[in-house]
């Protein structure tokens, strides 16, 4: 994620926070949704947000007031303004109750995108959000990811195998090897994205050594799959996508393996493990010790 930041979106249209997850994950922002003020005050009070992009006319609770209950609130969070067409009072009182800029509606990618990113901008200026070191590849693998991207260039549809080739090499799809390949291939960052975030083979974080895949479809859920999914983390001292300090075992959940009959179902690398219980996790382990 672009320096670990979480972006909440309020807006009573959920078109718009879709618009505008599509944009900014492509970018590697952490964003969730509030389809009202309420909802999004309760996630705050449970969650810390850098940035907040809210809408202004919205039922039981206008933009205005949640601005205001921020600002007494969580006044280092950043606040950014979606709007259409507000009158110059609404502007006014916002910019008074200290908002950094505002994304006018219908906006596009490049608007959204650059207003997040001034606005960010400000908060590293002020010491609300460190910055952290950009990621680095070395040139070697760079030059492998853009051999692999011009022999497919010509090719319609490329966009899968590319993704495949370029996680082999590099081991996962962070948000900088995603837009490399998006400029290559001449299509946008969060078309890619939304390839990657799609199919449960993509990674945008790095695997262990034996990454393990947990099913929590309906016919391994309903047979008590997340028990064994307790008793993995426990084990192994990590959450659902981390990766333990030796780099042996991540963990990750998919909707569906495709072996329903042998559920409740976990994969390790390319091993598929059926009936799995708690018991029956620590042995499995035992076999990559």
């Amino acid at each position: 994620m672009v320096d670990d930041i979480k972006i909440l979106v309020v807006d009573d249209e959920r078109v718009v926070i879709r618009s505008v997850e599509m944009v900014l994950k492509a970018e590697g922002y952490d964003i969730e949704g509030a389809s009202s003020g309420k909802d999004a005050i309760l996630k705050m009070e449970q969650n810390n947000y850098n940035l907040v992009l809210t809408d202004l006319n919205m039922p039981e609770m206008d933009g205005i007031t949640l601005i205001r209950w921020l600002r007494q609130q969580k006044p280092e969070t950043g606040i950014v303004i979606l709007t259409g067409y507000p009158s110059q009072e609404t502007i006014k009182e916002a910019l008074e109750l200290g908002i950094i800029d505002y994304v006018p509606k219908p906006f596009t990618p490049a608007v959204l995108l650059d207003v997040t990113q001034r606005a960010i901008e400000w908060l590293r200026k002020r010491g609300v959000v460190e910055e952290k070191p950009t990621e680095e590849f070395p040139p070697s693998m760079l030059d492998e990811i853009d051999r692999v991207i011009k022999q497919y260039k010509e090719i319609p549809g490329s966009s899968i195998p590319v993704l495949q080739r370029c996680q082999q090499i590099v081991g996962y799809l962070p948000p900088h090897v995603q837009k490399r390949i998006a400029k290559g291939l001449n299509l946008s960052p969060a078309h890619v994205h939304s390839i990657v975030s799609f199919y449960s083979y993509f990674t945008m974080k790095p695997r262990g050594d034996h990454n393990i895949r947990v099913c929590l479809g309906t016919a391994c859920y309903v047979k008590r799959i997340e028990e064994s999914l307790n008793k993995l983390k426990q084990e192994l001292k990590i959450d659902v996508g981390d990766v333990t300090e030796d780099k042996k075992f991540s963990i990750e959940v998919v909707r569906c393996l495709g072996a329903c009959g042998l559920a409740p179902v976990i994969v390790v690398d390319e091993e598929t493990y059926g009936a799995v219980t708690p018991k029956k996790v620590a042995e499995i382990l035992e076999e990559y010790a």
